[in-house]
């Protein structure tokens, strides 16, 4: 009668390392991604300097304002 005590702590092992492998995972995509409400400050902690002050989409690559 020793092998369910056995299979049962194989399970609760396995079950652990199961847990402990997904909140890693979890921990680690939540760390590296940025939510949808700080999107407009990512940028200013990707380039902490001074942001451009007008919008610059007009000007093509030849820098000619767009008309």
């Amino acid at each position: 009668m020793e092998t369910p005590n056995r299979n049962r702590r194989i399970f609760i092992t396995v079950f652990i390392l199961f847990v402990a492998l997904f909140i890693y995972i979890s921990y680690d995509m939540s760390s590296r991604t940025t939510a949808p409400w700080n999107k407009p400050k990512q940028l200013q902690r990707a380039l902490p300097g001074e942001l451009p002050e007008k919008d610059t989409l007009g000007i093509d690559s030849l820098l000619k304002e767009v008309k």
